[in-house]
């Protein structure tokens, strides 16, 4: 009997050992970086730049939002964080994706997000993004955790760029982003020229309310999102391309 007992005493160290290696629910905060004038120099005519020329020296290069991610070892969900004092807009006019509402069942791999697109809300509902993730062997550290690179792409030709963290196992990021063997902690998408960092992590245990997705909108899917808002905008030119892109990541 006593033999039994150290045997399951054992098998509960071990399994208490095994879990504190690992951060199994928490709150990401992420800043959002935005480079303004590289968003802007995209779209100048190189024979008429003289109002970029002018621009360059009245506006902050960089756009900051953050964004919050609440998370546990069933679900995430991504939504606007604290605000910044004395925002600065982007040249769009206003920040695209600046109140995205995310949330990612593990369980049944199904995705909600709420997104507004020139002033209409859309309801996108779907099973979690699958992206080709190619894992590489550049590591760095992120808010404290070892994290690992991951290269994809979205929408045919976009190159998105994550570093996950393999001790926090939940396959969720920033925005619809996720599927990867840890949480994302970094994301960068170069030619929106914007990146997402994770800057800290609080260890909570989240309740249901946190949660809470509003249930409006428009409903599609990812794919009938992306052809409705490409449509939209086909008369755009080169501009068309990058708010097609802001619409559906």
């Amino acid at each position: 009997m006593k033999r039994f007992l150290s045997t399951i005493s054992l098998l509960l160290l071990l399994t208490c050992a095994a879990s504190a290696q690992y951060t199994l629910s928490g709150k990401i905060e992420y800043e959002r970086k935005t480079n303004v004038l590289a968003q802007m120099k995209d779209n100048i005519d190189e024979e008429n730049n003289t109002w970029y020329e002018e621009m360059k020296s009245r506006i902050p290069k960089f756009t900051t939002t953050y964004f919050d991610l609440i998370f546990d070892t069933t679900r995430a969900i991504y939504k606007p964080g604290r605000e910044v004092e004395n925002p600065v807009k982007s040249f769009w006019g206003s920040d695209p994706a600046a109140d995205n509402i995310v949330l990612t069942d593990f369980k049944t791999e199904k995705v909600k997000a709420v997104k507004n697109v020139f002033e209409q809300k859309f309801m996108v509902q779907d099973t979690m993004r699958k992206i080709a993730w190619k894992l590489k062997d550049e590591i760095r550290t992120i808010a404290n955790y070892k994290c690992r690179k991951a290269v994809g792409v979205i929408c045919d030709s976009v190159y998105v760029v994550a570093f996950y963290a393999e001790d926090i196992p939940a396959p969720a990021g920033p925005e619809m982003f996720g599927s990867l063997p840890g949480i994302i902690m970094e994301l960068a998408i170069p030619r929106l020229h914007t990146t997402w960092t994770a800057t800290k992590i609080e260890l909570i245990a989240p309740t249901d309310a946190d949660f809470k997705i509003p249930e409006k909108g428009k409903v599609v899917t990812e794919k009938a999102l992306y052809e409705t808002i490409k449509s939209s905008l086909k008369d755009w030119g080169k501009w068309a391309a990058k708010n097609v892109w802001w619409s559906v990541i």
